[in-house]
């Protein structure tokens, strides 16, 4: 089994494992930075996540294909209707290599992650203003 103790970056992260998920892990990563470009990559839980005002999604690599993680397990019930066709447990998307992204849907997904993390920090600013 790998380590990713030793992990640093997201591109060290990907280029540790195998071309099919790797290939998969470039394209999730292509959809959160053009849907969060103002996101700072980190590796966090050992797995490539993006931080905006506190964590908004991470991806990873499972046995059986690449899983998309979206930090807060009640979101998906909003998305119910999109979800139809596709495999997810919790707060986790699950992808075959071969299947195609629902870049849409993890768009979608990834902005209101921002708008959460964002209302959560301006609520805190508020607190601390009074």
């Amino acid at each position: 089994m790998e380590k990713n103790s030793n992990i640093k970056t997201v591109e060290d992260y990907i280029s540790r494992k195998p071309p099919d998920k790797a290939k998969m892990l470039r394209q999730i990563r292509k959809i959160v930075q053009s849907a969060c470009p103002e996101a700072e990559e980190v590796i966090n839980y050992r797995i490539p996540c993006y931080k905006h005002f506190g964590l908004v999604v991470g991806f990873g690599v499972q046995k059986s294909g690449c899983s998309f993680y979206i930090m807060n397990n009640k979101i998906l019930s909003s998305f119910s209707e999109e979800l139809k066709n596709v495999k997810f447990k919790g707060g986790t998307i699950h992808f075959d290599p071969q299947d195609k992204l629902p870049v849409a849907l993890l768009k979608k997904i990834i902005k209101f992650r921002i708008k959460e993390n964002e209302e959560r920090n301006w609520l805190k600013k508020m607190a601390k203003a009074k």
